[in-house]
């Protein structure tokens, strides 16, 4: 007898919550007198501060204070460069410090009235002059500018090349070679970042904050306003959306809690949809990618370099061109990976840093020299499958990347493709079917969990996690109820609060992991305490019963040898008169297990795309996408983060770009009527398929997270299928129908391959 919860798919436990309105976000608390915040942000992109004017402003009914960088040297701790747990290396930006402007819509200061609609209108009669210096934000201009990416960036190592790739190319009869590029885009989750600060009267301060990390938001204003972390609160029990957006504190927070340590009162400050564009972004990359192969369609030779952008103060590093030396077999590859410094704000991680990045031009150009040797693109990829870690040296704990292939193939009908480009038509519609693979690092980081078990039979696990729409609360509740017995109702996961044990960041799908396995590793140090109460039980069938003999079940505990001698585990707690049952745990990553294997999910995405011949207007009508990712914790919740992955990937394929006025160094369509994305019109039919992954290496839970895996593939496997419809190769995402006709109209007079 068993209770089994994790693998099902539970409905999310906090999704009446959010429908009903209940669930509260950062700017949705309230506190008496409270005051809003209003942020004034730079109109050129390099140069200095000459003069600000708030006298008009300071006139208007309602105004309460003004914070520029004029009268804020004193309050914050500016004397040092405080960084927090996501920072590349470098100086980190810290806004109002002095009179220099880095970027375009850099804040430049903080209007605090009694409503919103005062201070925006205050906002607006500041009279600003600025001293501009020539600016530097075209990346393509600058490649020659690039330098080596340091190291330091969490999770970062610099690229390892092997064998003689570039002589092996030069006299390679099969080779392709091309350049790759992508403009920077944009995080735009639903939710605006913001910060509601609570002073209080002991000096203390309580931040509700839109994060993805309330530990590091603690640890990041403590630092710079000279408080010790006791005195510093953060709340966050829902986010809506990040994507990697949250992972470092955003500026918001800092003028909220700058505004009420000063004002003493409570100050709320959200940030404006264009505001939104002000801050960190996936940076604008250039890939060049040369590979051969021979005519069996083996691959001899793989070369990949990126350019990435960076600000002028930090250095932001992607594991971009990694990847690819560990995809598939070839004993001669060259990875290089530069940094380009621009006057733009630092890039952040988004969805799949680095690695979805690199498979658009990494797998786009498996498929080119596919092509090249006149061989199936799914079964060059079988030819050249990697069974263990190219560049470690090491075997996967786990690798069921076949298995996605046959699977997804299979559900596609990748068989009755045609071979030949414009083969496949309906009408005017070119028909094109495509695919690609990607991979992503199946990590654990520590955390911590703590169980209060009391009298009543209720459970409540608490972890300082927080939750994006990814199902944190869901997962952790079944997994508390599985190790328990328990029923699921009567298990409550709480998160998001530094009064609570401490946990990563929520990013790079290692949450489940890390949290999950505190959780039960936590909720297994009740389980002991229980097993030894109920041995203790005077002239009950479980007394004297060694903790091998017991297990859990529907709320009992009971002989393993006779399910029928049980106890409840309220009658164990009344029995033994135990009022509560509290225990903590820890769960940190194997050391050892990394050194001998790799962790890694994998998925395949398989893609088909109608584009009409005369418009070049590209739709993508169905897309399968199959991963292995260890044990599915909750397919209701993990489809659905594969399906958004998906959507994403759409978007990114055919619509998202922020376009930078090189001109003015300001991104010019910083709002979402003309920063495309995708909408319910764009999506069609949709399959996700979970392929069966058994892994006992990667974890206690033996689970790989699907946050990122999902959205890898999709870009390059809907460019490979506009190769296939129409013969012409889009090698600057995103495709749309002018790039598209552009090429159709050179390839009139040219073979494109």
């Amino acid at each position: 007898m068993k209770t089994n919860y994790t693998g099902q798919p539970a409905n999310r436990v906090d999704g009446s919550l959010k429908v009903t309105g209940t669930a509260k976000y950062a700017a949705e608390f309230e506190a008496e007198g409270l005051l809003f915040g209003y942020i004034i942000n730079s109109t050129i992109a390099k140069g200095k501060i000459k003069e600000i004017d708030i006298s008009q402003a300071m006139q208007v009914a309602g105004v309460v204070q003004i914070f520029t960088h004029e009268n804020v040297s004193g309050l914050a701790w500016f004397n040092k460069s405080y960084k927090d747990m996501d920072s590349p290396p470098g100086d980190p930006f810290r806004p109002l410090y002095d009179h220099k402007i880095r970027y375009s819509m850099q804040p430049i200061g903080l209007v605090v009235a009694t409503t919103f609609e005062v201070a925006r209108f205050a906002a607006s009669l500041i009279k600003v002059t600025y001293k501009e210096e020539k600016l530097v934000t075209n990346l393509q201009d600058n490649l020659h500018r690039s330098k080596k990416a340091p190291m330091g960036k969490v999770g970062y190592v610099q690229p390892k090349s092997r064998g003689d790739a570039e002589s092996v190319f030069a006299k390679a009869e099969y080779k392709i070679e091309g350049e790759y590029v992508h403009a920077a885009e944009h995080h735009n989750p639903l939710e605006m970042f913001a910060t509601t600060a609570i002073w209080e009267e002991d000096g203390k301060v309580t931040l509700y904050d839109k994060t993805q990390g309330v530990s590091n938001v603690q640890l990041y204003i403590s630092n710079i306003f000279g408080l010790s972390l006791k005195n510093v609160r953060v709340v966050s029990p829902f986010v809506g959306g990040g994507f990697g957006s949250g992972l470092r504190p955003q500026y918001q927070v800092f003028m909220a809690t700058l505004a009420a340590l000063e004002l003493r009162r409570p100050v709320r400050v959200v940030m404006t949809r264009q505001q939104m564009f002000s801050f960190g972004h996936r940076p604008g990359t250039v890939q060049r990618v040369a590979m051969s192969a021979d005519e069996n369609g083996k691959l001899t030779s793989i070369q990949h370099e990126a350019y990435g952008e960076t600000s002028q103060f930090e250095d932001y590093t992607e594991i971009v061109v990694n990847w690819s030396g560990t995809m598939y077999n070839c004993e001669n590859v060259k990875l290089k990976y530069e940094l380009v410094k621009l006057d733009v704000a630092t890039p952040t991680d988004m969805r799949a840093p680095g690695a979805v990045t690199s498979a658009h031009a990494f797998e786009s150009a498996i498929d080119e020299i596919a092509y090249a040797v006149k061989i199936d693109p799914l079964e060059f990829r079988k030819i050249n499958y990697a069974e263990d870690d190219q560049v470690e040296g090491k075997p996967y704990s786990s690798k069921e990347l076949r298995a996605c292939y046959d699977q997804g193939a299979a559900k596609f009908g990748w068989s009755g493709r045609s071979i030949e480009p414009r083969s496949m038509r309906e009408g005017n519609q070119l028909i094109g079917w495509g695919m690609a693979n990607g991979a992503w690092d199946a990590l654990q980081m520590p955390a911590k969990a703590q169980a209060v078990l009391s009298l009543d039979g209720k459970l409540t696990v608490s972890s300082g996690t927080s939750e994006i729409g990814t199902g944190t609360y869901t997962i952790m509740t079944q997994i508390a109820a599985e190790t328990l017995g328990m029923d699921i109702n009567d298990v409550t996961f709480k998160l998001g609060d530094t009064l609570m044990p401490m946990a990563p960041l929520q990013g790079g799908s290692w949450t489940a992991a890390s949290v999950g396995s505190a959780v039960k590793a936590v909720c297994e140090e009740v389980k002991a305490k229980l097993f030894k109460l109920a041995s203790k039980t005077k002239h009950s069938p479980l007394s004297g019963a060694a903790p091998k003999e017991l297990t859990m079940a529907e709320g009992h505990i009971f002989l393993i040898s006779d399910p029928g001698s049980r106890l409840s585990i309220i009658e164990v707690m009344r029995l033994t008169e135990t009022d509560s049952i509290i225990e903590s745990g820890m769960s940190g990553p194997d050391p050892a297990a990394k050194t001998t294997h790799s962790f890694n999910s994998h998925a395949a995405v398989f893609a088909e795309v109608k584009v009409d011949e005369d418009l070049g207007t590209v739709i993508v009508t169905r897309v399968v996408c199959a991963v292995a990712a260890g044990k599915i914790l909750n397919p209701k919740t993990a489809g659905s983060q594969i399906l958004g992955s998906v959507v994403w990937g759409i978007s990114k394929a055919l619509e998202e770009e922020t376009v930078m006025d090189n001109n003015f160094g300001r991104f010019m369509n910083h709002n979402l009527g003309e920063y495309h994305v995708a909408v319910n019109k764009d999506i069609n039919d949709i399959d996700i398929i979970f392929v069966e992954e058994h892994d006992d290496l990667v974890n206690p839970l033996g689970i790989k997270g699907v946050g990122e895996i999902g959205i890898i593939a999709v870009a390059p496997a809907i460019a490979n299928a506009v190769f296939h419809a129409t013969g012409v190769r889009v090698r600057d995402l995103p495709i749309t129908m002018d790039k598209v006709l552009q090429l159709a109209e050179e390839d009139k007079n040219q073979v494109r391959v």
